[in-house]
């Protein structure tokens, strides 16, 4: 259900939007663990099960002759000592799926998923800001970018929790968002031009993004003072290599890029459960006492 979202003007500075968890729709595979991807020096392959719900909720017409082929594509990369963190998605030709967040704690050599994938979510940015605290942003793709959110991590990026910034169903995106310490950060919002206020809006918080305050609207775009979360680390990469069909993340050293690991592009498909008619049904025979085959019964005695 959809609510409609409300309208937010510069004289409510002071206002607090309060960040109540939200229980994102994950993938029915998530409901178990997945084991850890092991690098052995070849791309690894994503584990994917594409389900009916998945292509009545995508809109997708896959036969089982013709499926629907299905990627996974990496985009952003955070490194701080020994961890990784790479967001992604795994879409269609068409239709962003579900969010892909992956680490590692050992520099590549293995990789786990420490917070469940969202269907129909996009995961843009991330900040690390020391080797306990870090957020990544994220909203709802489809149809339209709504319910802009932050992921928030206190244990190094070892588990994550979902804080959202706006009311249920309001449309937007986080545009960019930086912290400054563990508790003072802002972010800015585009709202898209789907409101009656301001397109932008600039917010700030003094809790590490539990709550956030509105401090500003513009019909222009705005400006983070200290420049935003996705400067990038300059020493780590992703990379698409079309000759192995796969995603790269390579680390640069002494100016020569060395690979870290590598993720396959193609993960899956999606096609409709073949149908298996049911066995036919076998007449039974009537069952025939053979010939010269004694009486139970017993036999009478004579008195």
């Amino acid at each position: 259900m959809r609510l409609a979202a409300a309208v937010l003007f510069a004289s409510l500075a002071s206002a607090q939007v309060p960040a109540v968890p939200r229980v994102a729709e994950t993938s029915k595979s998530d409901r178990g663990s997945r084991p850890a991807l092991q690098n052995q020096g070849k791309p690894m392959l994503v584990e994917f099960n594409c389900t009916e719900d998945d292509m009545q909720w995508a809109g997708m017409s896959c036969l089982e002759e013709q499926p629907c082929p299905v990627y996974l594509e990496l985009s952003t990369i955070e490194v701080v000592g020994n961890r990784i963190i790479v967001l992604g998605n795994i879409h269609t030709e068409s239709t962003a799926l579900y969010s892909f967040l992956v680490s590692s704690d050992d520099r590549g050599a293995t990789w786990s998923e420490p917070y469940e994938r969202m269907r129909g979510i996009g995961l843009d940015r991330i900040q690390l800001i020391d080797f306990q605290n870090g957020w990544i942003s994220g909203e709802t793709l489809v149809p339209v970018s709504r319910d802009p959110f932050l992921l928030v991590t206190s244990d190094g990026g070892k588990s994550w929790r979902l804080r959202p910034i706006l009311t249920e169903g309001a449309p937007g995106a986080i545009q960019q968002f930086r912290f400054e310490s563990v508790t003072s950060g802002a972010m800015v919002i585009d709202r898209m031009q789907s409101v009656d206020s301001s397109r932008y809006e600039l917010y700030e918080t003094p809790n590490g993004g539990e709550t956030w305050m509105i401090r500003r609207t513009s019909d222009q775009p705005i400006t983070l003072p200290h420049g935003a979360s996705d400067q990038g680390n300059s020493d780590w990469r992703i990379r698409a290599d079309a000759r192995s069909k796969s995603f790269v993340i390579e680390k640069r050293h002494e100016g020569r890029w060395s690979t870290a690991a590598s993720f396959l592009v193609d993960i899956g498909v999606c096609k409709p459960t073949p149908h298996v008619p049911p066995p036919p049904e076998v007449e039974s025979a009537p069952i025939t006492q053979p010939e010269n085959q004694p009486s139970l019964k017993k036999a009478r005695r004579k008195p």
